[in-house]
């Protein structure tokens, strides 16, 4: 896809939005059961269920999917398609894109060892490495929009809600 056809698929969208600005809140789900044994949830995705479990460093054996690395996996994923997209839609022809994204957590918090120590994932580096033939100052650009508008690392700065309620 060009910046052309990009901009086609964008333009009636942005004025359907600008026209009726509820209609641009798109809803976003997830679920999730304890179906699996063990301390896991079962996560129902797009490719079919992943199992998370605990990180072997807060007593998981390695055998489930760490929610942590789901949660760089998903920074990695949208800042990835915000990056193409803004290359696509400011003209920078890349050929070829090399992706990482690192972060850690602290298992004392997560353990309950040290109320002093934060529980959660720490600041989250993605690193883009492009063959291109874009500058400097549009490689900055391009990294500074896609910071701006990747919705998952947006995400980030408010945390989740967690609603505990009875069945039935």
């Amino acid at each position: 896809m060009d910046a052309t056809e990009l901009r086609a698929r964008q333009a009636p969208l942005k004025e359907r939005y600008r026209a009726d600005p509820g209609a641009a809140r798109t809803p976003l789900g997830a679920s999730a059961t304890f179906a699996d044994p063990g301390i896991t949830a079962t996560v129902e995705t797009w490719s079919g269920p992943v199992r998370a479990g605990l990180h072997p460093a807060t007593g998981g054996d390695g055998s489930d999917a760490c929610s942590g690395d789901m949660l760089v996996e998903a920074v990695l994923a949208c800042a990835g398609v915000t990056l193409r997209s803004v290359a696509t839609a400011m003209g920078l022809p890349i050929r070829s894109a090399a992706l990482a994204a690192t972060s850690s957590f602290d298992a004392r918090g997560t353990l309950g060892l040290d109320r002093e120590v934060p529980v959660g994932v720490g600041e989250i580096t993605v690193e883009a490495v492009l063959d291109t033939d874009a500058d400097d100052a549009a490689l900055q650009r391009l990294g500074a929009l896609t910071e701006r508008y990747c919705v998952v690392g947006q995400s980030l700065r408010v945390p989740p809600v967690i609603v505990v309620r009875r069945a039935g």
